[in-house]
């Protein structure tokens, strides 16, 4: 194939099969014998039944309260979660987060150090946690639950005060937003009505109107003083307590540069590709647009008036979906039609209340379920926190379970904030922290010396979703800016800054994919090859990410000499393995061998298990030579380290020991001598849990991996992979022709 393009191959699936692989799992040894659990538990279980005896009995819904349970750091993998004890305990777990524990023995006579652990809260009534405490004492070894007392480091009453986050308000009455340990089911139904009453006899008015249920938790708003705050701090089934949060500044940050040509030219109405269409969630359209050929603005029911600043702020963001930065006079051609949601009005930057309201808006448009592909350049002023997921995240990563949408998602703009040890300010925003979503931040040029952009929110996330921002795209800065249709003259163009630039500009690299391939590559495949593609060029994973997305289309979708690079979309049930094959020619190939690969892929959630948030996981292991084994009567060939934990964290120290395992992102490079390999192949197996527990009813999820081989001795390595597998590998060559500038901007 001299003369034709060594194009992105397709169909890897092709190359996968089922394979049956049988654990070998080794007999724990408890760090407690059981007389020495039993001796350690029985105090602090008094303890707490009698600390519950002095709860108002009005913060006891049906007399029930919630129970901190400290797992001690060696059970911690999800077959080891003490189901056992909480049901002959009559304990039920309604959240967990993580902690670090320094616990007072480990097994195998190895010194205590601090360890992460997982805080389970359960909820029963109080006479049962008083029964347990009197039972407990009595039990043996061959009690029901017995053998799963060394698992419990600690039981505990959390306090009021570690409920509540800084509340930075005076004395007066300020908006706060209230999580509760409530799902939306009936059965929970009392415990929102119990703690109506209960505030109320404070004096205060729970908004009942505008409330948001994620998994078992219920986010609710209303007003109080800081005085007032540690009163209804004192409910027993409420989680968090904090300052409402306001939604991000929208004003654009314009950029004066004297002496730089303005005049712009805008392309024709049409676009590249009519069937393709994306939604824009955000400030709104002008009536008046020079962008309307090109847009859809629609008005949902019953918003107030637009504000004008929010209407610039959609503006820019529209310019820079439709055309990226116009470093140019002329702006290229539109890849798609954009449906322009507005989901701001004349109250949403002014009112915090009104977090509630656009979050409502956002999750109605998506509750329809047209769009495969939409970009958020809004949120909460809110960074990430490291033991709550806020309702914008649970509500996004809940619509992008199933693996069917790409959403892009401005990281924020925090990255200047000074140092906080404890709000971390300059972490990325909410919603960005989303697990099932792609999170841009901005570097600050195109060119090959680039950087994070000073002002963009930096990592990491929470684990798992420990690598964020997933991705910088550029958004411009002091020494080059982004430009956009200037609003006020739609004849010039404008420089700002911003994620809520950068965002837009990494969804049109992913519809100039779309547009470039039409839909053999779904939207998972294409987060994980713009993922796959990025430049890190050695800097710091919590500045970003996995790297800068390139700015020329060829990068993604064409393989360089003595290179391949494959794409497999597929699916995995729990519980089963998947052998994943290489596609390397037996013969021929010599010299080092570097294997870069990508898995990503989308699961459902639970809110409520920050430290468990994904129910489900990837275990890859790599064997690269199938003639080799460990043992004699092995049936799989060795295995060699490929995924390493290292690659995602800074320390072991900072992650569970299986923490890695739940990361819906695996990105990696090896490197091999030709000689070592003999039909590598990848085994990956789907991990299921739910609330930290194993889950054998779970769903199969969808996985995206893609595969980059790189052979610098052999030039010809894309040609002997298509001739050896052409049953079944097959070029993905473009249906619609896309200027590189158009991935660019």
């Amino acid at each position: 194939m001299p003369n034709e393009r060594n194009y992105l191959l397709g169909y890897g699936e092709r190359l996968t099969e089922p394979v049956e692989i049988i654990g070998g799992g080794t007999k724990k040894e408890p760090p407690y014998s059981f007389e020495e659990a039993r001796s350690r538990i029985v105090p602090m279980l008094e303890t707490t039944a009698a600390a519950l005896d002095v709860i108002p009995e009005k913060a006891c819904p049906r007399g029930e309260a919630v129970v901190s349970l400290l797992l001690h750091p060696e059970y911690l993998a999800k077959s080891n979660f003490p189901g056992g004890l909480l049901r002959t305990a009559e304990l039920r777990t309604v959240g967990s987060r993580v902690r670090k524990v320094r616990p007072e023995k480990r097994s195998r006579g190895r010194e205590p150090q601090v360890e992460v652990t997982t805080e389970l809260f359960v909820a029963a009534n109080r006479s049962s946690f008083q029964r347990l405490a009197g039972r407990v004492p009595h039990w043996t070894p061959e009690s029901p639950g017995s053998k799963q007392l060394p698992a419990i480091e600690r039981v505990s009453l959390s306090s009021p005060e570690e409920r509540i986050r800084p509340l930075v308000h005076g004395e007066g009455a300020a908006p706060i937003e209230v999580v509760l340990h409530a799902s939306e089911n009936q059965s929970d139904r009392f415990i929102l009505a119990a703690f109506q009453e209960f505030v109320e006899e404070l004096g205060l008015e729970p908004d009942l109107e505008r409330i948001f249920f994620a998994g078992k938790l219920c986010f609710l708003r209303m007003r109080a003083t800081a005085t007032q705050a540690r009163e209804v701090a004192r409910f027993s089934f409420l989680r968090v307590l904090r300052d409402m949060p306001k939604l991000r500044a929208i004003t654009p940050v314009l950029r004066s540069l004297p002496n730089v040509t303005r005049e712009i030219e805008l392309p024709h109405q049409d676009v590249l590709d009519p069937n393709l269409r994306i939604a824009l969630l955000d400030g709104g359209l002008p009536e008046n647009s020079p962008l309307a050929p090109w847009v859809n603005a629609i008005e949902p029911p019953n918003i107030g008036a637009s504000d004008p600043d929010c209407l610039r702020h959609g503006e820019m963001v529209t310019s820079a979906t439709l055309f990226g930065s116009i470093a140019g006079r002329r702006a290229e051609k539109a890849l798609c039609r954009i449906d322009h949601h507005r989901v701001l009005d004349e109250h949403s930057q002014a009112d915090p209340f009104e977090l509630y309201e656009v979050l409502e808006r956002v999750k109605s448009i998506l509750d329809r379920g047209n769009y495969e592909f939409f970009n958020l350049s809004l949120g909460p002023t809110l960074a990430v926190d490291d033991d709550d997921v806020h309702a914008w995240t649970a509500v996004l990563d809940e619509h992008l379970s199933d693996g069917r949408s790409l959403a892009t998602i401005a990281a924020g703009n925090t990255g200047m904030q000074p140092d906080d040890p404890l709000l971390q300010p300059w972490r990325i925003q909410v919603p960005s922290d989303c697990v099932n979503g792609l999170s841009v931040g901005a570097s600050d040029r195109l060119s090959t010396d680039w950087q994070r952009a000073s002002y963009s929110s930096k990592g990491p996330g929470r684990s798992p979703g420990i690598v964020k921002p997933d991705v910088l795209a550029f958004g411009g800065s002091d020494h080059e800016p982004f430009w956009v249709v200037d609003p006020t003259d739609p004849g010039q163009r404008v420089s700002v800054v911003g994620t809520s630039f950068a965002a837009p500009a990494a969804m049109r690299v992913g519809l100039a994919i779309r547009a470039h391939l039409g839909t053999v590559l779904s939207p998972l495949a294409i987060k994980a090859l713009l993922i796959h593609s990025a430049e890190s060029s050695a800097h710091p994973r919590d500045e970003v990410g996995w790297g800068r997305l390139p700015t020329n289309l060829d990068d993604f979708l064409v393989c360089p000499d003595g290179s391949f690079r494959v794409v497999y979309q597929d699916e995995i049930t729990p519980a089963h393995y998947r052998r994943v094959h290489v596609p390397l020619p037996s013969q021929g190939v010599t010299g080092k061998v570097h294997i870069t690969a990508t898995f990503c892929f989308a699961t459902a959630t639970d809110p409520e298990h920050p430290g468990n948030y994904t129910r489900s996981g990837l275990s890859v292991v790599f064997r690269p030579n199938k003639s080799r084994f460990k043992n004699g009567g092995d049936v799989h060939a060795t295995t060699a380290s490929f995924f390493r934990p290292a690659t995602l964290y800074r320390t072991e120290k900072q992650l569970r020991r299986d923490a890695h395992k739940w990361e819906t992102c695996l990105h990696a490079q090896v490197t091999k001598l030709a000689s070592s390999l003999d039909g590598p192949v990848f085994d990956i197996h789907h991990n299921a849990r739910s609330g930290g527990r194993q889950d054998l009813n779970a769903e199969r999820i969808r996985y995206a991996l893609i595969l980059t081989v790189r052979v610098p001795k052999v030039r010809d390595i894309y040609d002997r992979v298509v001739r050896t597998f052409r049953a079944q590998l097959q070029p993905l060559r473009p249906i619609i022709r896309v200027p590189v500038r158009s991935a660019a901007g």
